[in-house]
């Protein structure tokens, strides 16, 4: 689905299109403007290779992953503005997930899918760009033929904003994902079956 506009909410201010090369530059444009995100990770963290020793490496690794198609994401946009994303995808794209000792102890089967990371950018938070980056990645997968989607949430009254790695407990339930057992000291397994779209 190269740049495709999803709908997210019929009520909603914001748009939903998949990260490719047409729309790199808007995400690009958000990570610099944020430090490159959690001090340059540029959201490659996640992927087997990890974050290397800088921003500038780290950019480079996520633009190649984005035009070989090994990195999806469903990015928010507010206008002509990049505000968020959502990142996804199959346990072997996205296999380094947070407190995962833990959660190897009580697998029983993989996902077909993963949530990664789920940020949005300073000045857009509280305000329903996690939401519609969850949903629009919920859109994707669907288009993707579906299946069952994880994530890894925290509990958001208990951790900063700036620190909500895989994205808030609360937003995956209000988006139906259903908890699952728990990993880390505030933070959740949680699934949901996405129908093929």
């Amino acid at each position: 689905m190269t740049g495709a506009r999803l709908d997210v909410m019929a009520d909603s201010r914001f748009e939903v299109r998949a990260l490719d090369e047409s729309t790199w530059p808007a995400f690009a444009t958000l990570v610099e403007a944020n430090n490159g995100i959690f001090g340059g990770c540029w959201c490659i963290g996640f992927h087997a290779e990890g974050a290397a020793g800088s921003a500038e490496a780290n950019r480079d690794r996520k633009l190649e992953r984005v035009r070989a198609g090994t990195a999806h994401a469903a990015l928010v946009f507010e206008g002509d503005e990049c505000v968020g994303w959502c990142q996804f995808g199959a346990p072997d794209e996205v296999p380094r997930i947070k407190n995962r000792v833990a959660y190897e102890k009580g697998v029983t089967d993989l996902p077909d899918w993963r949530i990664a990371c789920n940020y949005a950018g300073k000045g857009h938070r509280r305000q329903g760009v996690a939401t519609a980056g969850l949903a629009g990645a919920l859109g994707l997968i669907a288009g993707l033929g579906g299946g069952r989607v994880e994530g890894y949430p925290e509990d958001a009254a208990l951790v900063p904003a700036g620190f909500l790695f895989h994205g808030a407990l609360s937003t995956f339930e209000r988006l139906g994902f259903g908890r699952d057992r728990q990993i880390g000291k505030h933070r959740w397994v949680v699934s949901r079956t996405v129908d093929p779209g």
